[in-house]
């Protein structure tokens, strides 16, 4: 899918593009290409003249280059952007382009960005520029204003993590915990666990590459202040994950001491059992032996019946002691 966006009394507007001369009619600032076909790409490369590089969505390449200037003064960054899709987090790649050259085809600069998936932050960012005129001026604001919405994302990921964190709280601390109950928690704290896990990745991320900005020398002034309140919001968010990793922590042990508590009681019930059961075990051993007690002899026919009460006597006093110490609460 490919789709350009152009400026329009200071709003971002999006054109869906099927074909090359659907292309020639627009200027746009923001070429972005969602699973690009082979056409797609031939068309780019016809009117824009920028030959897309064969390894821009490879997942296994090097760190150092990802964030690079090319000869010709293209700035290609390849960003990891965070996708919660209904607690099955993982992490989209997105290549982005930005061609700055000023002619009279491209005097704003051209933002290109490459993917395989719809990214919830591109949705974020066409809505909101529809909705307020004058945010974005320019190519390099298009890709201020993703890493921007970007960190707002996550931001809004971690609230969610919050909430999720004090339900499992409430489960947890309410003392009445079974050991279904404690899988289930278990469960519920894991996914929030990885989740919080890739919003620090993300976010490192997105520090390197508004960094990688920063240093390129590509900004103006204004734009420049914009990327340093976009790397102290991302400080912010550091402390909150760190808290949450803490928190996750606690809940996951305090978890593990239930179940624990409730293996113990299981334990416990076969200890005490044992002991109650020994002493008419041993009775029963004694008299089994076929021996000549003399007060079986004396009893004669209420032998039997002297053992039997023998044997529930026995076990009855260690119960009845174990009662009376609290043991068996």
């Amino acid at each position: 899918m490919l789709n350009v966006f152009t400026l329009a009394n200071g709003r971002l507007v999006q054109e869906e593009i099927e074909s090359l001369e659907e292309l020639s009619r627009f200027q746009p600032i923001w070429v972005d290409l969602e699973s690009p076909t082979t056409d797609e790409k031939r068309w780019v490369a016809q009117y824009f003249g920028l030959s897309i590089p064969e390894d821009a969505m490879d997942d296994d390449i090097e760190e150092s280059a990802r964030f690079y200037e090319e000869d010709n003064g293209e700035l290609h960054i390849r960003s990891d952007f965070l996708i919660d899709d209904r607690g099955q987090p993982r992490a989209a790649r997105v290549a982005f382009i930005l061609n700055l050259v000023n002619d009279e085809l491209r005097s704003k600069g051209v933002l290109f960005s490459i993917h395989d998936e719809d990214v919830p932050v591109f949705r974020l960012l066409r809505l909101r520029a529809r909705r307020a005129p004058g945010l974005i001026a320019d190519a390099r604001d298009v890709l201020l204003k993703l890493f921007d919405a970007d960190a707002e994302y996550s931001a809004d990921t971690l609230e969610g993590i919050y909430d999720e964190l004090e339900q499992a709280s409430k489960q947890v601390l309410s003392g009445d915990v079974t050991d279904e109950r404690a899988g289930k928690v278990l469960a519920a704290i894991a996914r929030q666990e990885d989740l919080n896990g890739r919003i620090r990745r993300n976010v490192m991320d997105t520090r390197r590459a508004v960094s990688f900005m920063m240093r390129s020398k590509m900004l103006d002034a204004e734009q420049f202040e914009e990327a340093r309140q976009i790397l102290r919001d991302i400080d912010s968010l550091d402390s909150h994950t760190a808290f949450l990793f803490d928190k996750i922590n606690f809940l996951m042990d305090a978890t593990v001491g239930f179940t624990n508590i409730n293996q113990n009681k299981i334990i416990k019930i076969f200890s005490v059992a044992s002991v109650a059961l020994l002493p008419p075990t041993l009775v029963a051993s004694l008299y089994g032996m076929n021996l000549r007690f003399p007060e079986i002899e004396w009893l004669g026919h209420l032998g039997y019946p002297y053992v039997l009460g023998l044997m529930i006597s026995s076990a009855l006093v260690p119960m009845w002691y174990f009662r009376k110490r609290g043991w068996l609460k």
